[in-house]
Protein backbone atom coordinates (compact mmCIF):
# COMPACT_ATOMS: atom_id res chain seq x y z
CA UNK A 1 0.00 0.00 0.00
CA UNK A 2 1.48 3.19 -1.30
CA UNK A 3 0.99 6.31 0.68
CA UNK A 4 0.67 9.33 -1.52
CA UNK A 5 -0.73 11.56 0.92
CA UNK A 6 0.69 15.34 1.23
CA UNK A 7 0.57 15.15 -2.85
CA UNK A 8 2.94 12.12 -2.96
CA UNK A 9 4.97 13.46 -0.98
CA UNK A 10 5.41 16.77 -2.73
CA UNK A 11 6.09 14.69 -5.78
CA UNK A 12 2.60 14.96 -7.49
CA UNK A 13 -0.52 13.07 -5.91
CA UNK A 14 -1.67 11.60 -9.47
CA UNK A 15 1.86 11.25 -11.38
CA UNK A 16 2.84 9.15 -8.73
CA UNK A 17 -0.18 7.13 -8.47
CA UNK A 18 0.01 6.53 -12.36
CA UNK A 19 3.78 5.20 -12.00
CA UNK A 20 3.58 2.96 -8.82
CA UNK A 21 2.20 -0.41 -9.23
CA UNK A 22 0.75 -0.53 -5.98
CA UNK A 23 -2.27 -2.88 -4.71
CA UNK A 24 -3.21 0.22 -3.13
CA UNK A 25 -3.15 3.65 -2.42
CA UNK A 26 -2.90 5.37 1.55
CA UNK A 27 -4.02 9.09 1.66
CA UNK A 28 -4.89 11.25 4.71
CA UNK A 29 -8.32 12.53 3.84
CA UNK A 30 -10.97 12.11 1.05
CA UNK A 31 -10.20 14.94 -0.43
CA UNK A 32 -7.02 13.52 -1.96
CA UNK A 33 -8.58 10.07 -2.37
CA UNK A 34 -11.62 12.14 -4.94
CA UNK A 35 -9.00 13.83 -6.69
CA UNK A 36 -7.41 9.98 -7.48
CA UNK A 37 -10.63 8.67 -8.35
CA UNK A 38 -11.49 11.83 -10.54
CA UNK A 39 -8.05 11.00 -12.36
CA UNK A 40 -8.86 7.56 -13.04
CA UNK A 41 -6.92 5.88 -10.68
CA UNK A 42 -9.41 2.64 -10.12
CA UNK A 43 -7.09 0.78 -7.09
CA UNK A 44 -8.41 0.73 -3.72
CA UNK A 45 -7.58 3.62 -1.84
CA UNK A 46 -7.54 3.94 2.59
CA UNK A 47 -8.39 7.02 3.79
CA UNK A 48 -5.36 6.86 7.18
CA UNK A 49 -7.41 9.06 9.63
CA UNK A 50 -11.06 7.66 8.42
CA UNK A 51 -13.91 10.12 8.03
CA UNK A 52 -14.34 13.13 9.57
CA UNK A 53 -18.25 13.85 9.71
CA UNK A 54 -21.05 11.58 8.69
CA UNK A 55 -21.56 13.23 5.45
CA UNK A 56 -18.35 11.56 3.93
CA UNK A 57 -19.84 8.14 4.03
CA UNK A 58 -21.83 7.64 1.41
CA UNK A 59 -19.04 9.40 -0.71
CA UNK A 60 -16.78 6.54 0.48
CA UNK A 61 -19.25 3.86 -0.58
CA UNK A 62 -20.06 5.76 -4.08
CA UNK A 63 -16.38 6.00 -4.85
CA UNK A 64 -15.47 2.09 -3.14
CA UNK A 65 -12.93 4.05 -0.55
CA UNK A 66 -11.46 2.01 2.26
CA UNK A 67 -11.70 4.24 5.71
CA UNK A 68 -9.53 3.33 8.94
CA UNK A 69 -11.93 3.40 12.85
CA UNK A 70 -9.51 4.66 15.39
CA UNK A 71 -12.15 6.31 17.74
CA UNK A 72 -15.47 5.16 18.75
CA UNK A 73 -17.02 8.34 17.47
CA UNK A 74 -16.20 7.08 14.12
CA UNK A 75 -17.64 3.38 14.71
CA UNK A 76 -21.27 5.28 15.94
CA UNK A 77 -20.85 7.05 12.43
CA UNK A 78 -21.00 3.46 10.40
CA UNK A 79 -23.82 2.36 13.15
CA UNK A 80 -26.08 5.23 11.87
CA UNK A 81 -25.55 5.16 8.18
CA UNK A 82 -27.74 3.64 5.29
CA UNK A 83 -25.16 3.37 2.78
CA UNK A 84 -25.74 1.86 -0.96
CA UNK A 85 -23.18 -0.57 -0.49
CA UNK A 86 -21.16 -1.58 2.68
CA UNK A 87 -17.06 0.27 3.31
CA UNK A 88 -14.11 -2.31 3.92
CA UNK A 89 -13.12 -0.94 7.32
CA UNK A 90 -9.48 -0.94 9.03
CA UNK A 91 -9.74 -0.74 12.99
CA UNK A 92 -6.64 1.02 14.41
CA UNK A 93 -5.10 -0.24 17.44
CA UNK A 94 -2.70 2.10 19.25
CA UNK A 95 0.16 0.16 20.11
CA UNK A 96 2.14 2.55 21.28
CA UNK A 97 2.16 5.73 18.90
CA UNK A 98 -0.43 7.29 21.25
CA UNK A 99 -1.90 9.45 18.72
CA UNK A 100 -4.48 7.65 16.79
CA UNK A 101 -6.28 3.92 17.63
CA UNK A 102 -7.96 2.53 20.20
CA UNK A 103 -6.86 0.80 23.52
CA UNK A 104 -5.62 -2.69 22.40
CA UNK A 105 -7.96 -4.07 25.46
CA UNK A 106 -10.76 -2.49 23.71
CA UNK A 107 -9.75 -3.73 20.12
CA UNK A 108 -11.26 -7.36 20.27
CA UNK A 109 -15.15 -6.00 21.16
CA UNK A 110 -15.08 -3.20 18.77
CA UNK A 111 -13.56 -5.72 15.70
CA UNK A 112 -16.84 -7.58 16.27
CA UNK A 113 -18.96 -4.72 16.79
CA UNK A 114 -17.60 -3.91 13.36
CA UNK A 115 -18.30 -6.97 11.60
CA UNK A 116 -21.88 -6.99 12.90
CA UNK A 117 -22.13 -3.48 11.35
CA UNK A 118 -24.35 -3.49 8.40
CA UNK A 119 -22.49 -0.39 6.40
CA UNK A 120 -19.19 -2.32 7.02
CA UNK A 121 -18.02 -4.52 4.36
CA UNK A 122 -16.98 -8.44 5.30
CA UNK A 123 -13.56 -9.08 6.05
CA UNK A 124 -12.63 -6.12 8.69
CA UNK A 125 -8.92 -5.65 8.62
CA UNK A 126 -6.33 -4.80 11.41
CA UNK A 127 -3.37 -1.99 11.63
CA UNK A 128 -1.15 0.31 13.71
CA UNK A 129 1.82 2.37 13.50
CA UNK A 130 5.16 2.22 14.51
CA UNK A 131 6.55 5.45 16.23
CA UNK A 132 10.30 4.31 16.55
CA UNK A 133 11.16 1.62 14.22
CA UNK A 134 13.47 4.89 12.82
CA UNK A 135 15.70 3.88 15.75
CA UNK A 136 17.32 0.84 14.52
CA UNK A 137 17.16 -1.72 17.57
CA UNK A 138 15.19 0.05 19.64
CA UNK A 139 13.13 -1.80 21.98
CA UNK A 140 9.98 0.49 21.92
CA UNK A 141 9.03 -1.29 18.47
CA UNK A 142 9.56 -5.02 19.76
CA UNK A 143 6.94 -3.76 22.55
CA UNK A 144 4.95 -2.27 19.98
CA UNK A 145 4.55 -5.36 17.80
CA UNK A 146 3.99 -7.61 21.06
CA UNK A 147 1.18 -5.34 21.78
CA UNK A 148 -0.19 -5.46 18.50
CA UNK A 149 -0.03 -9.45 18.19
CA UNK A 150 -1.73 -9.25 21.90
CA UNK A 151 -4.61 -7.47 20.74
CA UNK A 152 -4.98 -9.01 17.41
CA UNK A 153 -4.93 -12.63 18.65
CA UNK A 154 -7.23 -14.75 17.54
CA UNK A 155 -9.21 -12.05 15.31
CA UNK A 156 -9.43 -12.76 11.65
CA UNK A 157 -8.68 -10.68 8.97
CA UNK A 158 -5.58 -9.10 7.50
CA UNK A 159 -3.57 -7.02 9.66
CA UNK A 160 -0.45 -4.02 8.58
CA UNK A 161 2.04 -2.69 11.28
CA UNK A 162 5.14 -1.74 8.83
CA UNK A 163 5.72 1.66 7.08
CA UNK A 164 9.26 2.84 5.81
CA UNK A 165 11.82 2.35 8.66
CA UNK A 166 9.32 -1.23 9.37
CA UNK A 167 9.99 -2.39 5.97
CA UNK A 168 13.58 -1.58 6.03
CA UNK A 169 14.34 -2.40 9.52
CA UNK A 170 12.02 -4.97 10.95
CA UNK A 171 11.11 -7.75 8.77
CA UNK A 172 8.94 -9.48 11.76
CA UNK A 173 6.83 -6.10 11.33
CA UNK A 174 6.19 -6.99 7.79
CA UNK A 175 2.29 -9.42 8.58
CA UNK A 176 -0.04 -9.12 5.69
CA UNK A 177 0.27 -5.69 4.15
CA UNK A 178 3.51 -2.63 4.26
CA UNK A 179 2.85 0.63 3.82
CA UNK A 180 5.96 2.40 2.53
CA UNK A 181 6.06 6.09 2.42
CA UNK A 182 9.42 8.44 2.28
CA UNK A 183 11.32 5.33 1.00
CA UNK A 184 9.12 5.73 -2.17
CA UNK A 185 10.45 8.90 -2.84
CA UNK A 186 14.43 7.43 -2.23
CA UNK A 187 15.05 9.14 0.77
CA UNK A 188 15.71 7.29 4.29
CA UNK A 189 13.88 6.73 7.10
CA UNK A 190 16.44 5.68 8.90
CA UNK A 191 18.11 9.20 11.05
CA UNK A 192 21.69 7.50 10.78
CA UNK A 193 21.98 6.74 6.63
CA UNK A 194 21.39 8.17 3.82
CA UNK A 195 19.26 6.85 0.72
CA UNK A 196 22.36 4.88 -0.82
CA UNK A 197 23.06 3.25 2.19
CA UNK A 198 19.38 1.38 1.84
CA UNK A 199 19.96 1.40 -1.69
CA UNK A 200 17.40 3.82 -2.94
CA UNK A 201 17.58 6.18 -5.78
CA UNK A 202 16.00 10.11 -5.22
CA UNK A 203 12.78 10.16 -7.39
CA UNK A 204 12.94 14.16 -6.55
CA UNK A 205 15.74 16.10 -8.18
CA UNK A 206 15.49 19.87 -7.16
CA UNK A 207 17.55 21.97 -9.02
CA UNK A 208 18.01 25.67 -10.76
CA UNK A 209 20.75 27.91 -12.32
CA UNK A 210 23.33 30.81 -11.13
CA UNK A 211 21.50 34.12 -12.30
CA UNK A 212 24.71 36.46 -11.72
CA UNK A 213 28.14 36.50 -10.13
CA UNK A 214 29.30 39.64 -8.31
CA UNK A 215 32.99 40.21 -7.38
CA UNK A 216 32.94 41.70 -3.50
CA UNK A 217 35.46 43.36 -1.62
CA UNK A 218 36.38 41.96 2.08
CA UNK A 219 34.13 42.95 4.53
CA UNK A 220 30.92 43.17 2.66
CA UNK A 221 28.15 41.40 3.71
CA UNK A 222 25.76 38.74 2.10
CA UNK A 223 21.91 39.34 1.85
CA UNK A 224 19.46 40.45 4.33
CA UNK A 225 20.46 41.36 7.85
CA UNK A 226 24.41 41.25 7.10
CA UNK A 227 24.62 37.58 8.73
CA UNK A 228 27.66 36.43 6.38
CA UNK A 229 30.64 38.83 5.97
CA UNK A 230 33.44 38.39 2.94
CA UNK A 231 36.22 36.89 4.38
CA UNK A 232 38.09 38.31 1.37
CA UNK A 233 37.70 39.79 -1.69
CA UNK A 234 35.69 37.06 -3.92
CA UNK A 235 32.83 36.17 -5.98
CA UNK A 236 29.76 35.55 -4.69
CA UNK A 237 26.77 33.33 -7.16
CA UNK A 238 22.95 34.42 -6.94
CA UNK A 239 21.02 31.34 -7.74
CA UNK A 240 17.64 31.74 -8.41
CA UNK A 241 15.44 29.65 -5.34
CA UNK A 242 14.42 30.65 -2.07
CA UNK A 243 11.87 29.64 0.44
CA UNK A 244 8.77 30.83 -2.19
CA UNK A 245 10.15 27.59 -4.06
CA UNK A 246 10.21 25.41 -1.07
CA UNK A 247 13.82 25.89 -0.10
CA UNK A 248 14.48 26.25 3.70
CA UNK A 249 15.16 29.58 4.98
CA UNK A 250 16.58 28.29 8.00
CA UNK A 251 19.58 26.70 6.05
CA UNK A 252 22.41 28.15 7.23
CA UNK A 253 25.90 28.67 5.95
CA UNK A 254 27.59 26.22 4.60
CA UNK A 255 24.52 24.24 3.32
CA UNK A 256 25.81 22.21 0.25
CA UNK A 257 24.87 22.58 -2.98
CA UNK A 258 26.43 21.31 -6.29
CA UNK A 259 27.26 23.36 -8.71
CA UNK A 260 27.89 22.20 -12.31
CA UNK A 261 28.54 18.73 -10.23
CA UNK A 262 30.86 20.63 -8.07
CA UNK A 263 30.19 20.95 -4.28
CA UNK A 264 29.64 24.31 -3.01
CA UNK A 265 28.24 26.38 -0.26
CA UNK A 266 25.67 28.66 0.72
CA UNK A 267 26.43 32.03 2.59
CA UNK A 268 24.00 34.09 3.53
CA UNK A 269 20.23 34.02 4.80
CA UNK A 270 17.80 32.08 2.60
CA UNK A 271 15.64 34.86 0.83
CA UNK A 272 12.41 34.39 -1.02
CA UNK A 273 13.40 33.53 -4.25
CA UNK A 274 17.01 33.55 -4.26
CA UNK A 275 20.41 32.23 -2.47
CA UNK A 276 24.13 33.24 -2.72
CA UNK A 277 26.65 31.18 -2.49
CA UNK A 278 30.59 31.07 -2.05
CA UNK A 279 32.19 30.55 -5.79
CA UNK A 280 36.38 30.70 -3.95
CA UNK A 281 36.38 27.28 -5.21
CA UNK A 282 34.78 27.89 -8.26
CA UNK A 283 37.04 30.24 -10.45
CA UNK A 284 35.12 28.55 -13.60
CA UNK A 285 31.63 29.45 -12.76
CA UNK A 286 29.27 31.36 -15.29
CA UNK A 287 26.24 32.56 -15.49
CA UNK A 288 23.22 29.79 -16.66
CA UNK A 289 25.26 27.34 -14.64
CA UNK A 290 23.39 24.38 -13.17
CA UNK A 291 22.46 24.39 -8.75
CA UNK A 292 21.64 21.14 -7.72
CA UNK A 293 19.70 21.88 -4.24
CA UNK A 294 19.05 18.14 -3.86
CA UNK A 295 18.24 14.86 -5.94
CA UNK A 296 20.63 13.24 -7.89
CA UNK A 297 24.22 13.82 -6.38
CA UNK A 298 23.47 15.69 -2.79
CA UNK A 299 21.06 13.19 -0.69
CA UNK A 300 17.96 15.61 0.18
CA UNK A 301 18.84 14.13 3.97
CA UNK A 302 22.20 15.92 3.98
CA UNK A 303 20.15 19.16 3.18
CA UNK A 304 18.02 18.25 5.76
CA UNK A 305 20.37 17.75 8.53
CA UNK A 306 21.93 20.96 7.90
CA UNK A 307 18.85 22.35 8.18
CA UNK A 308 17.71 20.97 11.93
CA UNK A 309 14.68 19.40 10.05
CA UNK A 310 13.65 15.93 8.27
CA UNK A 311 13.48 15.00 4.31
CA UNK A 312 9.92 14.31 4.47
CA UNK A 313 9.48 18.33 5.39
CA UNK A 314 11.61 19.47 2.36
CA UNK A 315 10.02 17.38 -0.19
CA UNK A 316 6.25 18.02 0.95
CA UNK A 317 7.54 22.13 0.92
CA UNK A 318 8.72 22.11 -2.67
CA UNK A 319 5.78 24.79 -3.87
CA UNK A 320 3.53 25.04 -6.51
CA UNK A 321 5.74 27.76 -8.90
CA UNK A 322 8.51 25.23 -9.24
CA UNK A 323 8.52 23.84 -13.14
CA UNK A 324 8.25 19.74 -12.83
CA UNK A 325 9.88 17.89 -15.52
CA UNK A 326 9.00 14.70 -16.04
CA UNK A 327 11.93 12.14 -16.86
CA UNK A 328 11.41 7.68 -17.35
CA UNK A 329 14.21 6.69 -15.91
CA UNK A 330 14.38 2.38 -16.21
CA UNK A 331 15.13 0.30 -13.72
CA UNK A 332 18.09 -1.60 -13.31
CA UNK A 333 17.28 -5.12 -15.16
CA UNK A 334 17.97 -8.39 -13.02
CA UNK A 335 21.99 -8.76 -14.59
CA UNK A 336 22.27 -5.22 -13.67
CA UNK A 337 21.40 -5.14 -10.13
CA UNK A 338 22.96 -8.65 -9.83
CA UNK A 339 26.76 -7.14 -11.11
CA UNK A 340 26.03 -4.31 -9.05
CA UNK A 341 25.79 -5.73 -5.68
CA UNK A 342 28.56 -8.31 -6.25
CA UNK A 343 31.03 -6.56 -8.38
CA UNK A 344 32.00 -4.45 -5.48
CA UNK A 345 32.17 -7.38 -2.60
CA UNK A 346 35.55 -8.87 -3.51
CA UNK A 347 34.67 -12.62 -2.63
CA UNK A 348 31.43 -13.69 -2.03
CA UNK A 349 31.17 -16.00 1.10
CA UNK A 350 29.20 -18.83 0.57
CA UNK A 351 26.04 -17.48 2.35
CA UNK A 352 26.28 -14.16 -0.21
CA UNK A 353 26.80 -16.70 -3.01
CA UNK A 354 23.16 -18.72 -2.29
Amino acid sequence: MAAVKANAYGHGLVRVARALDADAFAVAAIEEALILREAGINRPILLLEGVFEAAELPLCARHGLEIVVHHPEQARLLESARLERPVRVWLKIDSGMHRLGLDPERAPAAFQLLRACPAVAPAVRLMSHLARADERDCAYTRQQLHTFETATAGLPGERSLANSAGILGWPQTHFDWVRPGIMLYGASPFADSLASDEDLRPVMTFHTRLIAINRLRRGEPIGYGGTWTCPEEMDVGVAAVGYGDGYPRHAPSGTPVLLDGRAAALIGRVSMDMITLDLRQHPEARIGDPVVLWGEGLPVERIARAAGTISYALLCGVTARVRVEILQIPAPSPSERWERDYSTRGEDSEEESR
